[in-house]
């Protein structure tokens, strides 16, 4: 049975610094929230609170209705799976899945079975008696996934997982923990830098700024409706460009965009993304370009414009071919709602 979780008013101070400032978050049984943002925000500190490998100075913590915010960390009945796979290197992955369970009494024949049934769900049924030495750096975290999971704890723990990992194996293990997630339905706290990663697999994302919660929405939400100037400017490529506003709509590169909710007026900065850019050839356009990159899935124009700010702009893979450095263009935004913000 999935569980709710509840962070209410958390706080956290080292040597007078506050790790976490009155931390407020929800998640939903079954729900798959991932907390985003810099180094020493406070996302892992408010994952270690919740873990109880940590207490908090003030606030609360509940789990399924209870409060567990004084629990030891092994009577909270949660799954942590970390950065590093810490792994017992003298037992095999079976044995690694077993242990949780061995801890908690279960008799040999039914870890035998759990620790099967777990390394068949996260692909590495052939590799039940291979030593961590033996296996990748992925098949170790697909492992401590499986140890995590095994005893079928009412949260799972994702501290930086993947971040050890090389890029290709990320993503894959990446979409495999959603998947599992999915499978499984249980309630789910990742913790991440990769804003690639919360934006890929989270029900929603939460950014942290100086242990604050600046927003909380799903990924889509989150990127096209940042509530503050910090969530625009972490989630995502931004450019921040003069104009001038009157409330509803703002004045920028020639033409007038609609604002997002709590918008700046008068002289503003318009906070416009780059794929909400038109950039076409033009020989008598105002602007010239600095450099066109390829970047695989689509290219990435940088523009300085007739106010000599740079402006980056998205474009299609086939498209960034026919933009030289030099070339004058004309830009114009599409229209999306923008985040104005005090000149």
């Amino acid at each position: 049975m999935s569980t709710p979780v509840q962070l209410t008013d958390l706080r956290r101070l080292y040597g007078g610094v506050a790790a976490l400032d009155g931390l407020t978050l929800h998640i939903e049984p079954s729900e798959f929230v991932a907390l985003l943002g810099p180094s020493g925000c406070g996302k892992t500190t408010a994952l270690r609170c919740l873990a109880g490998l940590e207490d908090p100075d003030s606030g609360t913590i509940t789990v399924g209705g209870a409060d567990v915010t004084r629990v030891p960390t092994n009577k909270r009945d949660m799954g942590m799976v970390f950065q590093a796979y810490s792994l017992f290197p003298h037992m095999t992955a079976r044995q690694n899945v077993e242990f949780g369970l061995e801890l908690r009494k279960h008799d040999k024949s039914a870890r035998r079975d759990r620790a099967a049934q777990v390394l068949e769900l996260v692909g590495l049924s052939a590799h039940l008696d291979k030593y961590a030495h033996q296996m990748s750096g992925g098949q170790q975290q697909r492992v401590a996934l499986a140890r995590a999971l095994a005893i079928e704890p009412r949260v799972l723990l994702l501290d930086e997982p993947l971040s050890a990992l090389d890029a290709k194996v990320r993503t894959q293990l990446r979409d495999e923990i959603r998947r599992i997630q999915l499978e499984i339905g249980t309630t789910t706290l990742f913790v991440t830098h990769d804003q690639e990663e919360a934006l890929a697999v989270a029900d929603r994302v939460g950014v942290m700024n100086a242990g604050r919660l600046e927003q909380i929405a799903p990924p889509a939400q989150l990127y096209s409706e940042p509530a503050s100037p910090f969530v625009a400017d972490f989630v995502g490529l931004t450019n921040r460009l003069s104009g001038t506003a009157d409330g509803a709509s703002a004045r920028v590169l020639g033409a007038s965009v609609p604002l997002l909710p709590g918008s700046a007026t008068g002289d503003v900065v318009v906070l416009v993304r780059p794929e909400a850019i038109r950039i076409a050839l033009a020989a008598d356009g105002a602007a010239q370009v600095v450099s066109a990159s390829f970047l695989g899935g689509h290219g990435r124009v940088i523009v300085r414009n007739e106010r000599e700010e740079l402006v980056t702009v998205q474009v299609g893979n086939a498209e960034v071919e026919q933009f030289r450095p030099g070339d004058r263009v004309r830009l114009s935004p599409r229209g999306d709602r923008a985040l104005a913000v005090a000149a």
